[in-house]
């Protein structure tokens, strides 16, 4: 069943504030390796500067109000109450796009764009561009109510996003983007509704042929896998607790803002194209808010079983299956998976690709300029 949306306002209670000041006024530090810098993780002096910054300096409510300028509502979907924001087109004929989120990121991956699509004119662009924009949080992402069952994997996912998007808001097709989880889900919802999904624009292709359909592979597409089994062996641990002992994870960073921040600071360091400084990427202030939101809901423990249900509850193409729906494919050269185009067409009905000049796993932040200019060139085909 689906409920009809509400509106939600962003309202965080003083208490909560207080309460997180007291905890990073009694900070227990661990020690550190000389002169190790990020080897073994998240470098201590830089963290120590972002928790000052964050004690002294901060200021939680500005970025409240910024993000109460969009239309936030809650609906009720199969029983979980899910948060998103809804802006509608201003245009002739918007087209529907719901943009999907990843990890560790939510709905604040996408502040910078959401007015150039959804109102293009008014950024500098064409109305005909516009876009009828649903941005919703993935289920146990920030102010998305967490499943209490078994089972919350890529297809479920999926399932409720596609009811969000028809039974709740009453669109009858309508086109999917996004990067990380939101590309996986993005091409599930491609994969699972073709009748519905127009069309899907994808920044990390995450989802791979079935094996027997990678016999004949060019010497290309076998360095990418080389490369992917390189990254696995050196910078996916987290994928490996996250996947198998997340509540044991989830103790420890729930109660800790400090531990929260190093967990989350270490992956936007090595994800974004910042060569090695964060602050050439994100200000203070835009690092903090992400981790804020995971703070003040509470939901990172709810937010890293996703990789556990997808370990368990695995979705994956047959043999011979693939992505019929129109899709594109952007390349930022920040990006964590790369495959070679002759890899993607193994899988995608590969319309768009775009090799980008720079911008690395959170491109709507990263390079919004960018990612916008391509998504409205992409679903222009298929207005």
């Amino acid at each position: 069943m689906a409920g009809a949306p509400k509106p939600f306002t962003i309202q965080i209670d003083d208490a909560a504030l207080a309460d997180l000041k007291q905890r990073l006024e009694r900070v227990r530090w661990p020690d550190e390796i000389a002169d190790s810098a990020w080897d073994y993780g998240t470098n201590m002096a830089y963290l120590r500067q972002v928790v000052d910054y964050w004690r002294t300096k901060y200021d939680w409510r500005p970025h409240e109000r910024e993000l109460n300028r969009f239309h936030h509502y809650k609906a009720e979907v199969d029983g979980l109450n899910l948060h998103f924001i809804h802006e509608r087109g201003q245009g002739a004929n918007p087209l529907p796009l719901i943009l999907i989120h990843g990890w560790p990121g939510s709905f604040y991956e996408f502040p910078k764009v959401i007015g150039p699509l959804f109102d293009p004119q008014a950024h500098g662009g064409n109305s005909a561009d516009s876009f009828d924009l649903v941005v919703p949080s993935i289920p146990g992402f920030v102010f998305s109510e967490a499943s209490h069952e078994r089972g919350l994997n890529v297809p479920r996912v999926a399932e409720l996003f596609d009811r969000l998007m028809t039974d709740v808001l009453g669109y009858s097709r309508y086109a999917a983007a996004g990067g990380d989880w939101g590309s996986i889900i993005s091409s599930r919802l491609a994969f699972a509704y073709p009748e519905r999904v127009l069309g899907i624009h994808v920044s990390m292709p995450a989802v791979f042929p079935h094996q027997e359909n990678m016999k004949d592979l060019s010497e290309e597409e076998r360095a990418f896998l080389g490369r992917m089994g390189s990254w696995r062996e050196h910078e996916a641990a987290y994928q490996a607790i996250q996947g198998t002992k997340p509540q044991t994870l989830g103790y420890g960073l729930t109660d800790s803002p400090v531990g929260l921040a190093g967990w989350l600071v270490e992956k936007y360091r090595a994800w974004s194209e910042c060569d090695g400084d964060l602050d050439k990427r994100f200000t203070k202030d835009e690092l903090l808010t992400h981790i804020m939101l995971y703070w003040l809901s509470g939901c990172i423990n709810s937010s890293i079983r996703i990789y556990y249900e997808s370990r368990h509850n695995p979705w994956a193409l047959g043999k011979d299956e693939r992505i019929n729906v129109p899709t594109a494919v952007t390349a930022f050269p920040g990006e964590l998976v790369r495959p070679p185009k002759k890899f993607l067409e193994r899988v995608f009905n590969l319309q768009q690709h775009t090799e980008m000049p720079k911008g690395g796993h959170f491109p709507a932040f990263e390079e919004p300029e960018l990612f916008v200019e391509d998504v409205r060139k992409f679903f222009r085909t298929l207005r």
